[in-house]
């Protein structure tokens, strides 16, 4: 766990002395709508659809207990009981009132949080792996990483005023779990010939035009990692539309440039300013390293015996939820465990005060005090004793926080969708409700095996629904909800190795094609249904996963059984609108 030396602490509790008096001076009526918005955004502050909403940051998705438990306090005393985790690893606030918001990020401050850069045409919150630190496969601790670039990049001045806001993923291990072919900068740790550095994906995301990142550079060593964004940050600030936000992102420069071009151009900027000030050395690695505690892990735990074998034979719920959601750790007799905030009936991502207090004294009692938020909208305990898994699972049980869902069908990744944002088209929780209720069958889901399943409200693609293995779109027809289905999309190349060819787009990451024309809100969980029941039919073993046969046979075998299907032929009979 990160933890703030005095600049780090300074910085916060100035940027909310800052912020407390440009809200007093709004609600005096001494700045106008307009003055106060960029304001506002620089300190994650939204208008939704029926209240403010304030994105909290997460750095790289690491919280410590007492961080979580105010956040539990936040929740209940300035908003509903809850809080929403985002796929961008952060906390969001759905009912707080504009004149507490300087009050909440007040007491932030004091569990050394805020909520700088969480909106805004800015560089926004720096993702990675939920295993960071503890993974296996790691050839690097990415963690360290995303800390280098969040210093570097909060409130500089350069990149305060992009032309659109900005994301960026570390990857640190052989398989990317952090989703880097999607974003406008992805970085994947590579070796070459003993040396450490990055590969370098630039222009992927999704959003009303959706992309997989190119590999602008194959190898960026560790030392100039900074400069190369620097360079790549400074082309796309000089060409960049501000005309249009629906051409502003950066993918859209590097399309319109073409890759090589704007490639050439970074290379000849870089090498301009490649050994200046932001050149990385290895003290300086040393001492953002050093700010880090890590855990004492225990040596004899690798020699504990473990309980949780025989009870894995008797009860088969303890059994799935030890296949789902218990992973690996690169300390014997350690593993990670998610915690999953997709149970039936909830919305996805939501978690109550109560459960985050509980979810803080857990971390205290089986593992070190610290919590990993996923972009799959889950929470992970990274280091417990392997010894210690059948008592927490019963304690997850009684939290409603246990189900052995991870990496299944039911783990759906939703925006808060028309529920909330002013900018959807379309409710997402209610479908991801319907959907988790056709597919409540344990035995069915392990059956059906891995999948995933998100949803967008609207084509904004808070819920990154264009990477789903299913994809589910609301959109808008005269004035009412309809919902658009892609199948084939996905965030990385799963746990296959990135392959070594330099040519290779965005880590495996693959944009889902759509089957054709939209569905009622209705039929929705039906759809879902008739694809489950196409891919089972379809498939040469129970080893090979719905992308797989995706992959292997296209989309127009889901297309047509989904089409024809005389339920889904029928025309929707909607109750007539209230006058």
């Amino acid at each position: 766990m990160y933890v703030y030396d005095p600049v780090d602490q300074q910085l916060v509790q100035e940027r909310v002395a800052q912020f407390a008096g440009q809200t007093r001076r709004f609600l005096d009526g001494q700045l106008s709508e307009d003055e106060f918005r960029v304001l506002r955004l620089q300190n994650g502050l939204y208008v939704q659809r029926h209240a403010p909403m304030l994105r909290v940051a997460i750095p790289y998705g690491m919280l410590a207990a007492r961080q979580l438990r105010k956040l539990a306090h936040i929740a209940r005393h300035y908003d509903r009981g809850y809080g929403h985790f985002s796929t961008r690893q952060n906390i969001q606030f759905n009912w707080p009132r504009l004149e507490d918001v300087p009050a909440i990020l007040g007491e932030l401050a004091e569990v050394q949080m805020h909520a700088i850069q969480t909106s805004g045409n800015c560089i926004r919150n720096t993702t990675t792996d939920h295993f960071a630190g503890i993974a296996p496969d790691e050839l690097i601790n990415p963690l360290v990483w995303c800390e280098i670039i969040r210093q570097w990049s909060t409130l500089h001045p350069e990149f305060a005023f992009l032309p659109r806001k900005f994301k960026i993923a570390v990857s640190g291990a052989v398989e990317d779990r952090a989703a880097v072919g999607v974003h406008d900068i992805g970085l994947q740790a590579v070796e070459r010939d003993g040396e450490i550095g990055f590969r370098v994906w630039i222009g992927g995301g999704m959003g009303r035009t959706p992309m997989v990142g190119h590999l602008i550079k194959p190898f960026v060593a560790w030392q100039h990692l900074l400069t190369y964004m620097q360079a790549a940050l400074r082309i796309y600030n000089l060409h960049g539309r501000r005309d249009n936000k629906y051409k502003a992102r950066i993918k859209i420069l590097v399309k319109d440039l073409t890759p090589e071009v704007y490639a050439q151009q970074v290379e000849e900027e870089w090498l301009r300013i490649k050994d200046g000030p932001d050149t990385i050395t290895q003290a300086q690695l040393d001492t953002i390293a050093a700010r880090f505690v890590w855990p004492a892990y225990e040596a004899e735990a690798a020699t504990e015996a473990d309980p949780g074998a025989a009870l894995a034979q008797q009860d088969k719920q303890y059994a799935r939820w030890l296949r789902s959601n218990v992973h690996g750790h690169k300390v014997a007799g350690y593993a990670a465990v998610s915690l999953s905030l997709k149970p039936t009936g909830v919305p996805p991502g939501d978690i109550t005060a109560d459960q985050m207090d509980a979810v803080a004294d857990l971390s205290e009692r089986y593992g070190f005090g610290e919590l990993r938020v996923s972009h799959e909208q889950n929470l992970i305990l990274a280091d417990v004793k392997r010894s210690q898994l059948p008592a927490l699972w019963a304690e997850l049980k009684a939290l409603n926080l246990a189900t052995p869902n991870i990496g299944l069908l039911t783990n759906i990744i939703a925006c808060p969708g028309g529920d909330f944002c002013a900018l959807a088209n379309a409710v997402s929780i209610p479908v991801a409700e319907a959907i988790q209720r056709q597919f409540d069958d344990l035995d069915y889901l392990f059956e059906i095996g891995e999948l995933d399943l998100n949803i967008s409200g609207c084509i904004n693609s808070c819920g990154h629904h264009h990477v789903g293995h299913i994809g589910i779109l609301g959109v808008d027809k005269a004035g009412e909800e309809w919902y658009q289905v892609t199948i084939g999309g996905r965030q990385n190349g799963g746990a296959r190795p990135l392959p070594d060819i330099e040519s290779t787009r965005g880590g495996g990451a693959a944009v889902g094609r759509i089957i054709g024309p939209s569905f009622a809100r209705e039929q929705v969980s039906y759809v879902v249904d008739r694809l489950i029941r196409t891919y089972l039919g379809l498939r040469d073993s129970e080893m090979e996963r719905f992308i797989d046969v995706v992959d292997r046979v296209g989309i127009d075998p889901f297309k047509k059984d989904v089409y024809a299907d005389p339920q889904l032929a029928k025309p929707v009979q909607r109750e007539p609108a209230q006058a």
